[in-house]
C-alpha cells in the first residue's frame, strides 16, 4: 500500500494526500476528510520517517520524568499525552530515576529521534545537558529550573503556598513541634520546600526548634526518617513531608511503633497523588494538580514549537492545602 493508492482512492493528488497527513490548512476540511476515509479504508500507515523529512516536524514530543513508580508521574503522563493524541502526536517518554546519567541517555535519545519538542518534568536537570537541546533550537519546556527564552519555557510550582497553608492548619490545631521531611536536596523543587518550612517557622519565632530529616521522595525514604524524628527526647507532634510517598512511609513507622495518626503525630504530605486518600486516615496534604500541569506544559511546548510571540513567559501552577483525616488539634 503506497500513497498513490490512498490518492487514487481519494480522487486527489499525492501532494494533497501529504498534507492531510501533516495537518495542513492547505487542504480544505471535506477533501481531508475524504483523504483521512480512504487512508482508513486502506489501510495505509504513512512512513513517519519519509513524513518527518518532507514537513521538517516528527509530531514527536519528549516527555521527561523522575520517577515512574511514583503514582504522581504516570498521571502527568496520561494527561500529557491525552493532549498529544487529540492533536496526532505521539509521546516519547524518558525516566530519570532521579539519575543525572539517565537524564543524559534520555535526551540523548530525543535528540536523535528528532522530536519536535520536550517538556521536561523533573528538577534534577544539569545546566550542561540543558545546553545540548538549546544549542539545536529544540523548543524546551522546563519545571522551575528553565529561563524563559526563545526557545524555551519555564513553569513554576508555587510550593511555598502549600507549605505555608500546611503550617497555619498545624499552628491553628496548637501545633509547634512541627518536623519537616525533605525530598533529595540536589533538586531544586526539594529546596524550595525546605527554605519554605524554615521561613514559615522563622516567621512564628521557632526557629530554634527546627527538626528536620532528610528522605528521598519514596516510602523507604520517609520511613527511615520518621525513625530518626521518634528517637529525639522531644518527638514533633506533627509532621510534614515532601510528598505522599514520604508520608506513607512515615504512616507506617509510627503505627509500627503503636502511636496513632492524628491523636499522637498529626501528618501531611505533597501532591495528593491518587490513593493518599486511601491510606488509614486518609491523608492531609498539598494538592499539586497533574492535569494542570501537563496542560501547561503541552501548551508552552506548542506556543513555542509555534514561535508565537508569547512563549518567553514563566508560567505557574498553585499548591494548597488538601484537609482529610491525618491531622487533628492537641
Amino acid at each position: 500500500m503506497n500513497i498513490k493508492e490512498v490518492a487514487k482512492r481519494a480522487r486527489v493528488s499525492t501532494a494533497t494526500v501529504s498534507r492531510t497527513i501533516n495537518n495542513s490548512e492547505k487542504v480544505k476540511p471535506d477533501t481531508a476528510e475524504r483523504v483521512r476515509r480512504a487512508i482508513e479504508e486502506l489501510n495505509f500507515y504513512p512512513n513517519t520517517h519519509a513524513r518527518t523529512l518532507v514537513s521538517g516536524r516528527s509530531r514527536m514530543l519528549g516527555l521527561i520524568i523522575s520517577d515512574i513508580t511514583n503514582p504522581f508521574f504516570p498521571e502527568l503522563v496520561k494527561s500529557f499525552e491525552d493532549q498529544a493524541v487529540q492533536r496526532g502526536k505521539e509521546v516519547i517518554i524518558g525516566n530519570t530515576d532521579y539519575n543525572p546519567k539517565r537524564m543524559a541517555g534520555c535526551i540523548q535519545r530525543m535528540v536523535e529521534r528528532k522530536v519536535d519538542g520536550v517538556a521536561i518534568m523533573t528538577s534534577e536537570a544539569d545546566p550542561a545537558l540543558m545546553m545540548e537541546l538549546t544549542r539545536r533550537n529544540i523548543p524546551t519546556v522546563f519545571m522551575d529550573t528553565g529561563k524563559p527564552g526563545p526557545h524555551t519555557a519555564n513553569i513554576r510550582i508555587d510550593y511555598g503556598q502549600g507549605i505555608q497553608e500546611a503550617l497555619q492548619h498545624l499552628f491553628a490545631l496548637n501545633h509547634k513541634r512541627i518536623a519537616f521531611i525533605t525530598g533529595p536536596m540536589n533538586l531544586e523543587s526539594a529546596q524550595i520546600r525546605h527554605a519554605a518550612f524554615v521561613d514559615g517557622m522563622k516567621a512564628r519565632g521557632l526557629s530554634d526548634q527546627l527538626m528536620i530529616e532528610k528522605g528521598n521522595h519514596r516510602i523507604e525514604g520517609g520511613a527511615m526518617a520518621m525513625r530518626s524524628l521518634l528517637k529525639l527526647s522531644h518527638r514533633p507532634t506533627a509532621v510534614i513531608a515532601s510528598n505522599d510517598l514520604t508520608a506513607i512511609g512515615a504512616l507506617g513507622v509510627i503505627q509500627d511503633s503503636n502511636l496513632k495518626v492524628p491523636d499522637d503525630i498529626s501528618l501531611i504530605g505533597f501532591d495528593d497523588i491518587s490513593f493518599a486518600h486511601l491510606t488509614q486516615p486518609p491523608l492531609t496534604t498539598i494538592t499539586l494538580s497533574r492535569t494542570q500541569l501537563a496542560v501547561t506544559a503541552f501548551a508552552a511546548l506548542e506556543a513555542l514549537i509555534r514561535k508565537e510571540d508569547g512563549s518567553h513567559v514563566d508560567y505557574s501552577i498553585p499548591t494548597h492545602l488538601i484537609m482529610r483525616r491525618s491531622t487533628a488539634a492537641i
